[in-house]
């Protein structure tokens, strides 16, 4: 029996804009909390400086990822066979 989710979805037609909202969050955070322990190690100076780097990092990232994303399917659909029946 599927399990119903108290939240309900978003409509298919947000997908463009949720798929790079999404890979923009997780791919800063990672990113930003990485280099900024690089420079800074880890300690307070970190979590001090880690919130401001990921944020300035994911308003670069997330329009960055919605003009390049339409390149990046034609660069794909190039190098890669369709699948059977398309």
């Amino acid at each position: 029996m599927p399990v119903s989710s108290p939240l309900r979805k978003l409509p298919a037609r947000y997908a463009g804009v949720v798929m790079p909202f999404l890979l923009s969050v997780m791919m800063t955070f990672i990113v930003s909390a990485i280099s900024t322990l690089r420079v800074l190690g880890f300690g307070l100076d970190f979590l001090r400086a880690w919130p401001g780097n990921w944020a300035l990092s994911w308003v670069i990232a997330f329009p960055t990822l919605l003009l390049v994303l339409p390149l990046v399917r034609r660069l794909t659909a190039a190098m890669v066979e369709a699948p059977a029946g398309r």
